[in-house]
């Protein structure tokens, strides 16, 4: 996922295309039933959330800077990810250890661990809701993500991408929401954005996508703004999006879209995830 230039396209994007999210047929169904599945992070701190759900990746040399040539090194350590014994999950960045010696593939080593969690494999969305309460945490450098992707086989970006959410370093108070697909990836993913009252990182804030038949909706606090229906995609107008999806919570620290961080980025960088809830049809 190279977000080089997703900024200049999520704006342009954005005011072209958000308004649309205001039509009748676009806004996000209202949530009248049960979650088919939730994860409320109970229990007690510094221990992991259940793996009946959720894995967690590592590295980065391996991974090519995970796509964007990223300077964080995932780690399964609970000082990266945990429980936080107060019905929230902590996703951490921290500057790594001098001594730490993990490789990394933009330099020798990595200057920075964080988390990357992922439901692959054990809970995807299928048609439905997916909406995650969080808190993200905003500065220089960083660029927290929660977003899915297709369990389809196909190799990324044929494999289908929504970003639910991503704060991108500078932009404290800006939302983007992008959609990747076969002919519509990196810099031509389509996307739009959002502006919150304060910084992310000041208060919780609920980020969903309504995943539909041929529609999908971004909204943060059940506020629609932005909606992608096959006739906005480039021909052949590859939709990929009927299929079960899988998320991914992260903090990545460094790379194409955020640039490095510098002394004013906070450490540790956390995200606080308080739930996440998936209504429709899916599989867990």
């Amino acid at each position: 996922m190279n977000r080089r230039t997703r900024l200049a396209l999520a704006l342009a994007l954005g005011g072209l295309l958000c308004g649309c999210a205001s039509a009748p047929d676009t806004r996000p169904s209202p949530v009248t039933e049960e979650p088919f599945w939730q994860a409320e992070f109970d229990g007690a701190a510094d221990t992991r959330p259940s793996e009946e759900s959720w894995n967690t990746e590592v590295g980065n040399r391996d991974a090519e800077g995970w796509g964007n040539n990223e300077l964080q090194y995932y780690t399964d350590d609970v000082a990266n990810s945990a429980l936080d014994g107060a019905g929230h999950l902590s996703i951490s960045a921290r500057p790594a250890p001098t001594d730490s010696g993990l490789p990394c593939y933009t330099q020798e080593f990595c200057t920075w661990t964080s988390a990357r969690l992922t439901t692959e494999g054990k809970v995807a969305l299928t048609h439905g809701r997916a909406e995650i309460r969080a808190k993200l945490p905003t500065g220089t450098g960083l660029l927290p993500a929660i977003w899915m992707l297709g369990d389809n086989g196909v190799e990324w970006p044929g494999q289908g991408e929504i970003d639910i959410c991503e704060v991108v370093g500078g932009e404290p108070r800006t939302v983007y929401g992008t959609a990747h697909g076969p002919t519509y990836f990196n810099e031509n993913g389509i996307g739009g954005s959002t502006t919150l009252p304060a910084d992310a990182s000041q208060a919780f804030h609920t980020y969903a996508v309504d995943k539909q038949p041929r529609r999908v909706t971004w909204s943060v606090d059940g506020k629609p703004y932005f909606t992608l229906t096959p006739s906005e995609l480039p021909a052949p107008r590859d939709w990929v999006f009927e299929q079960d999806m899988h998320l991914l919570l992260n903090v990545a620290v460094g790379g194409d879209w955020p640039g490095p961080p510098d002394a004013s980025t906070p450490s540790p960088a956390t995200m606080t995830v308080d739930y996440v809830r998936f209504y429709g049809t899916g599989r867990k």
